[in-house]
């Protein structure tokens, strides 16, 4: 039986500027997305019906009903004249609730993977992708992007300073939803994003609030050598450190606390 594997890889907000509100209410960002090399990975197989299972070391807790899995191949089959099927299997490997993109990640990759299953106009992925999730149209291009309004309007970048750079990923191991943080976002426009070196995360107070343990990983990250930016991602709860080299990012990786969860990558 054929099978076919894409990878989901994780989102990073190297900054993220909030703005305010829209006329829809969703709030008003400004933020440059960046891909790890590394993420959740999502396989598919024949099949005449939609089926998911979830595995890997975050699958605990997550339910098949309403997976933004089985959500996003639903919206492509919607998108067809006929009823395709596929048996879907998602290896979960990074954090649930943790700021970057775990499901949207995942729901992205699952268009790319259907779209190529089913030998569809990719244009059809990318006219369903908004509906699933603000962070989801990036995800599908999983490419380092400005994004706008919501986060969905999204203009590619290149830059030689994100290509290729080390990073290292921890999560306290402690989830926060995204709408409880925004709740917590103390409503001020601190102005536009213009270098994303010298960016914000303007969640970033509000999730610390919530949950201290934030600040311990920023701390701790910070402290080590080589470490070149570090910020939380997205709503939190992970946080990253951008390095100049592998061998920084691997030893601060061996150093990190057993009771914290990481990941040494690199930047797409």
């Amino acid at each position: 039986m054929m099978r076919l594997s894409e990878p989901a890889p994780a989102k990073l907000n190297l900054a993220l500027h909030v703005r305010g509100k829209l006329p829809d209410g969703r709030h008003a960002l400004e933020t440059l997305f960046a891909f790890c090399t590394d993420g959740d990975i999502v396989h598919a197989e024949p099949a005449d019906t939609l089926s998911l299972q979830i595995s890997g070391p975050f699958a605990e807790g997550l339910e098949v009903e309403g997976n933004l899995v089985l959500r996003a191949a639903e919206a492509l089959r919607g998108q067809t004249a006929d009823t395709r099927g596929a048996a879907l299997f998602l290896d979960k490997r990074l954090p649930v609730a943790s700021g970057i993109g775990g499901g949207s990640a995942d729901a992205a990759a699952t268009l790319r993977l259907l779209t190529r299953m089913w030998r569809l106009d990719p244009a059809r992925a990318s006219e369903v992708a908004p509906d699933l999730g603000a962070d989801v149209p990036a995800c599908l291009l999983s490419m380092t992007a400005r994004g706008e309004g919501a986060g969905d309007r999204l203009a590619l970048i290149t830059d030689p300073l994100i290509s290729g750079r080390p990073v290292l990923l921890v999560n306290p191991m402690h989830g926060l939803s995204t709408a409880s943080v925004f709740g917590a976002w103390d409503g001020i426009d601190r102005g536009p994003l213009e270098k994303w070196q010298q960016g914000r995360n303007d969640l970033q107070p509000a999730a610390v609030s919530l949950e201290p343990e934030i600040r311990e990983v920023l701390d701790w990250l910070e402290g080590r050598e080589g470490a070149e930016l570090v910020r939380m991602s997205g709503s939190g709860t992970t946080c990253f450190a951008l390095f100049a080299t592998e061998e920084q990012s691997a030893a601060a990786a061996g150093q990190c606390p057993s009771k914290w969860w990481h990941m040494a990558s690199l930047l797409r």
